[in-house]
């Protein structure tokens, strides 16, 4: 498939602020939160995205996507459908030793304390260097989704 996202994840145990290049406020809801798509509609400081992500292979690491730039008058209408539950967020961006980003997501409202960093690499068996902030691999853990998140947020898991 030609549209296909490989990226590992990674709970947060240290500080990375240091190492933040980027930083971008994120607001999103799912129009579908089905296994085999999931539908998101994202505010990303002043843009709009609408995109579609199939299910995970075998890993956890791989799966497509689809992704489309929309006005904010738009996504902001297609979150008055969402499903219930509102993902906020604000997005990290920390570049790696190798080229790589790590895009570091701290989450507020109902998911406040979970801290969770990703990575996209060209292929599974990419290497790089986990900084010392990195905690326990997620990569696959569906409760870590952010469509999971919405309907089973980090508050409820204590």
């Amino acid at each position: 498939m030609a549209n296909q996202e490989i990226e590992r994840k990674f709970l947060v145990k240290g500080d990375f602020k240091p190492f933040v290049t980027k930083q971008t406020k994120i607001v999103q809801g799912f129009l579908s939160t089905v296994p085999e798509r999931t539908v998101r509609v994202r505010i990303k400081d002043t843009q709009g995205f609408l995109t579609i992500k199939g299910i995970g292979n075998a890993s956890g690491a791989s799966r497509y996507e689809f992704e489309k730039e929309i006005s904010v008058q738009e996504a902001q209408d297609l979150m008055a459908i969402c499903e219930p539950g509102v993902i906020d967020k604000t997005r990290f961006i920390v570049p790696t030793d190798n080229g790589l980003v790590f895009e570091v997501d701290e989450f507020y409202g109902e998911n406040e304390g979970l801290t969770v960093a990703e990575i996209e690499i060209p292929s599974e068996d990419t290497s790089f260097t986990k900084p010392e902030w990195l905690g326990e691999e997620v990569t696959g853990d569906v409760k870590y989704f952010n469509s999971m998140l919405m309907k089973n947020p980090y508050k409820n898991w204590k």
